[in-house]
């Protein structure tokens, strides 16, 4: 048999197909005739050509064809006759030629591998199916191999080389771990088409030891596992950033070949820092639209059934910050032969002409070959009918046994086609195979189509006739069909009938006769019409219809193209549709569909839901104002009001409210007087005397009040002696010799008559003494002269006019004014509970020497010096307030191991009596603060140098340091700690026989016999070798801090260009710490934005392998100025300033010096004689100060002449200790129960009557406001 590269399957259905040649037949699907008549085989199923099957499972290789008579199958096995006879494992399915290979008994399926070919035969040809290449699938082990772990530095690329067995078909690579989770991919790792695994670059968290590569194979079922592979990724700072290098392809171009159809895969990965983008473009055009996909992170370029069109050069482009690279992959596109006219079968009949045509294209262009009956046509019988023409065969007076099978093989270098066609020749009267006498209805003026399905060979004439004995149809009301169909394209009434078909050819003739009914169309005679319907009421369509009573019509609604919504809302009738209750939803388009057998008509409106129109509100008002109002009844005290209400408007009166204006008094003002029910219209009023009454009347409802009625008429009542007396009379003095009376003056209705005055009495309270009483005018106070100090005193105010005196005042109790206390506590006793709080206790002072309202009592305490240090600080004053004759307080904030002295002082209205004598007393021992630093420096293979600073706070004797510490290793799992006890006289240690290259952290304390302090912490680490230390050192950290920033600077020892950080934080927080990047190698920079008054903790680090940082420093920022002023005394204008006034006051000084000598007056004497300052008060002859001034400071407060920020406020000094549940400050208020209620008091100490002045040390801009 002749070698072919391939064979194609003509999937052919069981019909014949139409010839190529005008005089071929066409075979109608009748399946009585194809059963009747001669047909060459055809092949209809075979198995694929390269065909992998299971060796687990029988080989099942399929054949199968159909013919007339049926065919019988033989095989071929790699070119040579297949005797399946004499094989035991190999049958053939009955009535088919499916080969099945029985390899459940042991054989092995390779046993059977090679290339078979089908044969299907009969009397009238033989077609052959395409070589079927039978291989079995193989999922090979993975070749066992010793893998070393990759140590890759970060930063880096990595190639993880998979290398699957080879496999039939090609196995899926994918990575796993050991948990059979997919290894995540991004633009920085992903797989390649190879199977390997790519790195652009590596970071810290790609270090693990299970990268596994896994082969699964589709076939057979099976995964196989590589060994993993460990990755350990170490870190080196700083790490270096890199331009992007192509990984794969490599090198700068490379060539691609793929098939058309097919789809194209290119591939580029890149290795960089940062991780590289993938662009691709196509050179001289552009990538095919709607055929282009990226995939795995832009790195594949993917174009799907490619084409010659394809061909060209494809360019991939790496880019990152630094740079980028390119790629240039040639892309031809080759082609397999593909079908341009693949042959058809040909039926014709004897002496008739045809053709086979066979064409094909591919790249290269495929070489076309005949086969006959599955041997080359070149040895095949010879038939004088046919001629051979290149990719044509020509058919001239065919016989019958010219049929046959033809079999086109198009072939190239990528693959091959094989169609069969066969030629049929047959001699056969003609049939008619429409069905006698069927019926055709169709619609008035349309058109009417009748079938003459016929069959002869050759091909029969076909003729039209109407009745059995009419004449043949001819004319350009009917069309002819080919097929044998007649149309009358315009059917009226008058077409119905009887229609007879003859179909004749050499062999016979034979006829058919069918009817034809026309029917009336059917018409909708009233059509739904567009409504406007209100909500809730009713809609109806109508929909009437006429159609041919013969046929019945169905009557469909549908809603906005859709079936009516199932509500029974919706009623269908015969000829309507009606709609109940409309609702919004129902807007839409509703349609009428009226379906018969051969007809179908519509008509569709449109429904509008619409709010119904309002029903006329009712307006709901506020009633009009009342009318005629009418004064009748009148009497001194009193006189009746009438009137006629206004309209209600629809909401009732529920009361009416009475006013009244005074028009000799106050007149213009109307004032309440009452109200009644909306019941009532008439009320008894209540008149005062000496009033020019005028009443008006506003009537209300639930919407509101009316406008005012009109005025009534004037009503003057006669005067009177006064019903009552002032009010809230009170007696308090304002000096130490006073006696101040108040009231609340009576209005002018109340004075009841002209004349208003008031009469004014007071006596001195349990003394046996006489009213003394003066009348005053119509005023509010009067002030009593020369009364003792604070002594009680009756008082009473009367009031009285022209016609006599109120009734009797009741008396009241007040008190002449206040003094300052006399007398200082005594007996202050204070019991110190332990380091930081204390108890005072004090006798109370006599009531009498308070001279006054007794307020509390005030604690001043200051700390004089600290045990520890020996060293007198800034004295700062705190004071504490405690209400009412409390004799005892409480007082926090301490601080350990100091010195204090305290005071305490009486309290009245008038301030503060005497002090008591300065107790001193002294707070035990505390615990210390941490640490000031710790600095660890000169490390080596196995020691570090240890410095530190003692504690700022020691708060009693240092009696030793404790040093604990312990290993660090690289997952930050801490080791074994270690403790040491240090003398308290010790500022270093060097600790030995450390690990070397190891990080150590320690933790570091001060101690004092009542117990341990804070800790401070640090981590550093030892030296791998003793030539080069690995880490670099950084010492001597400085800061110098201001309100909002701090200039940090320090001392480094490494190498070059090292990269510095600075890491700051608030000192005893557990917040993060906040890194800034220094810029260049510089050794000082600048922290911003710093919070003013706060303690932070700062370090300094370098960037590296180690990552190793200084020890922490400890600083404040100063505190914030009252307001954002610029700070004057640094300015050079005001620096000049200063020193011109210095030299006038220079001048001023030698020119006073010498007038002095001469014994005369300086004007600026003379000046100070005349206007002393009344700020400065005579001199005490006991102590020689000033009275009633205290410096308690050591310097001198500002006057209350100097200015304060614009703010009015005074910015308080910081205390870290909260006294809020001790006491209060000097402005602090009592409770009522004489509990104190006190918080601490951050200024110092000063006169009582100061309390706006600045506590704060005079600065240079204060100075310059005094001095203005």
């Amino acid at each position: 048999m002749m070698k072919m590269k391939s064979i194609s399957a003509s999937k052919a259905s069981l019909v014949f197909f139409l010839c190529q040649m005008i005089s071929a037949l066409d075979v109608p699907l009748d399946s009585k005739l194809l059963e009747e008549l001669s047909q060459p085989p055809t092949i209809t199923q075979q198995s694929p050509k390269d065909y992998i099957v299971d060796p687990r499972e029988n080989i099942v290789i399929q054949c199968e064809a159909k013919g007339k008579p049926p065919p019988s199958f033989s095989w071929t096995r790699n070119g040579t006759h297949f005797d399946i006879d004499k094989d035991a494992q190999v049958t053939m399915k009955p009535n088919s030629g499916t080969l099945v290979v029985n390899i459940m008994n042991g054989v092995k399926a390779e046993a059977y591998e090679g290339v078979y070919q089908c044969t299907a035969r009969n009397e009238r040809g033989a077609a052959i199916s395409n070589n079927i290449v039978i291989r079995p699938s193989r999922s090979p082990l993975w070749t066992k191999e010793k893998l070393e772990p990759n140590h890759v530095r970060e930063g880096d690329s990595l190639v993880l080389n998979c290398r699957p067995p080879v496999g039939l078909p090609p196995p899926i690579i994918f990575w796993m771990d050991n948990a059979f989770q997919r290894l995540p991919q991004s633009e920085r790792v992903s797989q390649g088409l190879n199977g390997d695994l790519y790195f652009s670059n590596v970071q810290p968290e790609d270090t693990r030891e299970d990268y596994i590569c896994y082969a699964r194979f589709n076939h057979t079922q099976t995964i196989q596992q590589k060994q993993p592979i460990s990755v350990k990724v170490f870190s080196t700072k700083p790490v270096t950033e890199r331009p992007p290098v192509l990984l794969t392809p490599t090198g700068s171009t490379s060539n691609k070949v793929e098939l058309r159809g097919n789809v194209l895969l290119l591939e580029c990965i890149a290795a960089g820092l940062p991780t590289p983008v993938i662009r691709w473009i196509k050179e001289g055009g552009e990538l095919p639209a709607n055929r282009t996909f990226f995939e795995n992170f832009k790195k594949t370029l993917k174009i799907v059934d490619v084409s010659e069109a394809d061909t060209g050069n494809y360019k991939c482009i790496a880019r990152n910050a630094l740079g980028s690279t390119h790629h240039v992959i040639s892309v031809t596109v080759k082609a397999a032969p593909y079908w341009i006219t693949a042959p058809r079968n040909l039926v014709l009949s004897p002496g008739e002409d045809g053709t086979l045509i066979c064409r094909a294209n591919g790249n290269p262009k495929p070489s076309i070959s005949w086969l006959t009956n599955g041997v080359p046509i070149a040895i095949a019988p010879e038939d004088p009918s046919r001629k051979v023409d290149g990719d044509t065969i020509i058919f001239s007076a065919v016989q019958e046994r010219s049929s046959a099978v033809y079999q086109c093989n198009a072939s190239n270098e990528y693959g091959y086609l094989l169609a069969n066609a066969f030629v049929n020749v047959l001699a056969e009267p003609p049939r008619i195979l429409t069905p006698t006498n069927k019926l055709y209805q169709v619609i008035a003026d349309s058109p009417a189509l009748i079938d003459c399905a016929y069959f002869g060979s050759p091909k029969p004439e076909i003729e039209w006739f109407k009745g059995v004995k009419g004449s043949i149809l001819r004319g350009n009301e009917y069309v002819f069909h080919d097929n044998g169909t007649l149309e009358i394209p315009v059917a009226q009434k008058d077409s119905t009938g009887t229609y007879t078909c003859v179909a004749r050819n050499k062999l016979g003739k034979t006829q058919n006769e069918v009817q034809l009914e026309v029917k009336d169309p059917t018409v909708i005679i009233k059509q739904p019409e567009y409504k406007v319907i209100q909500r809730s009421a009713q809609a109806s369509f109508e929909c009437v219809i006429k159609h041919d009573p013969t046929l019945m019509p169905t009557v469909i609604w549908l809603k906005d193209n859709n079936e009516l919504p199932d509500d029974e809302r919706f009623l269908v009738g015969k000829d309507n549709l009606t709609i109940m209750n409309v609702t919004d939803k129902d807007d839409g388009t509703y349609t009428c569909i009226v379906n018969t057998t051969l007809d179908s008509v519509s008509a569709s409106a449109v429904l509008t839901v619409v709010a119904a129109p309002p029903t006329p509100a009712i307006i709901y008002a506020r009633p009009n104002p009342p009318l005629d109002l009418e004064l009748t009844g009148q009497l001194e005290r009193s006189i009746e009001l009438s009137w006629v209400p206004g309209e209600e408007n629809n909401s009732p009166i529920t009361n009416f409210v009475i006013e009244y204006e005074d028009g000799l008094h106050e007149p213009g003002v109307w004032h309440y007087q009452t109200e009644v029910p909306g019941s009532q219209t008439t009320v008894q009023l209540k008149l005062s005397p000496y009033v020019n009454y005028s009443f008006r009347v506003i009537a209300v409802n639930e919407i509101g009040r009316s406008q005012p009625s009109e005025p009534s008429e004037q009503y003057l009542t006669k005067s009177a002696n006064p019903d009552e007396n002032p009010s809230n009379v009170q007696g308090i003095g304002s000096e130490p010799d006073n006696l101040v009376i108040t009231w609340e003056s009576l209005k002018g209705f109340q004075s009841n008559g002209p004349g208003l005055q008031y009469k004014v009495s007071w006596r001195q309270k349990d003394v046996d003494d006489e009213w003394t009483s003066v009348v005053v005018a119509n005023v509010s106070k009067y002030i009593v002269s020369g009364t003792p100090t604070f002594v009680p005193y009756e008082i009473k105010v009367q009031a009285l006019n022209d016609l006599g005196y109120a009734p009797e005042p009741s008396e009241v109790i007040g008190h002449s004014g206040e003094d300052l206390p006399m007398v200082a506590p005594g007996n202050v006793q204070v019991h110190v509970i332990n380091s930081t709080l204390a108890k005072v206790h004090w006798d109370p002072v006599p009531l009498k020497s308070v001279r006054g309202h007794l307020q509390g009592y005030k604690v001043y305490y200051w700390k004089v010096q600290s045990l520890s240090r020996r060293s007198k600080r800034h004295v700062e004053k705190k004071i504490l307030t405690f209400r009412g004759n409390k004799t005892f307080g409480m007082l926090p904030g301490l601080e350990p191991y100091s010195s204090y002295k305290l005071n305490v002082r009486v309290v009245n209205g008038k301030g503060e009596g005497p002090a008591s004598p300065d107790k001193v007393f002294k707070t035990p021992e505390g615990v210390p603060s941490s640490p000031s630093f710790l600095k660890i420096t000169n490390p080596t293979l196995d020691s570090l140098t240890l410095e530190w600073g003692s504690p700022t706070h020691p708060n009693g004797v240092l009696t030793s340091y404790i040093l604990k510490f312990q290993p660090i290793n690289n997952t930050h799992e801490l080791g074994p700690l270690v403790e040491i006890i240090i003398p308290a006289n010790e500022s270093s240690l060097i600790l030995k026989n450390l690990n070397y290259s190891t990080r150590y952290k320690f933790y570091f304390n001060a101690q004092t016999s009542v117990g341990s302090g804070s800790q401070i912490t640090e981590e550093a680490v030892t030296i791998m070798d003793e030539v080069q230390p690995l880490y670099p050192r950084i010492r001597n950290v400085t800061t110098a801090a201001a309100e909002t920033y701090a200039n940090i600077s320090w001392e480094y020892e490494g190498p070059d260009h090292a990269s510095f950080y600075v890491e700051y934080g608030v000192a005893g927080s557990k917040e993060d710490w906040k890194k800034e990047i220094v810029n260049g190698s510089r050794s000082f920079f600048v922290l911003k934005g710093l919070t003013p008054g706060t303690a932070y903790k700062v370090r300094v680090g370098a960037e590296g392998l180690s990552g190793f940082r200084s020890s922490e420093d400890l600083f404040e920022t100063g505190p914030a100025m009252a307001s954002r002023q610029v700070d004057i005394a640094t300015q050079g204008w005001f620096i000049g300033l200063m020193c011109a006034v210095a030299l006038l006051i220079l001048i001023l000084l030698i020119v006073c010096f010498i007038r002095r000598n001469k014994g005369g007056k300086y004007p600026v004497k003379e000046k100070e004689d005349a206007h002393a300052d009344p700020e400065i008060q005579p001199m005490k002859e006991d102590d020689g100060t000033f009275g009633e001034y205290s410096d308690a400071e050591d310097h001198k407060p500002l006057k209350k002449g100097s200015r304060t920020p614009s703010d009015r406020t005074v910015k308080k000094e910081d205390s870290d200790d909260s006294l809020v549940d001790y006491g209060e400050g000097v402005n602090g208020q009592f409770n009522e129960d004489g509990s104190f209620i006190g918080q601490y008091s951050g200024k110092k100490e000063k006169e009582p009557a100061e309390g706006n002045e600045s506590s704060e040390a005079p600065s240079p801009v204060n100075a310059m406001n005094s001095f203005v």
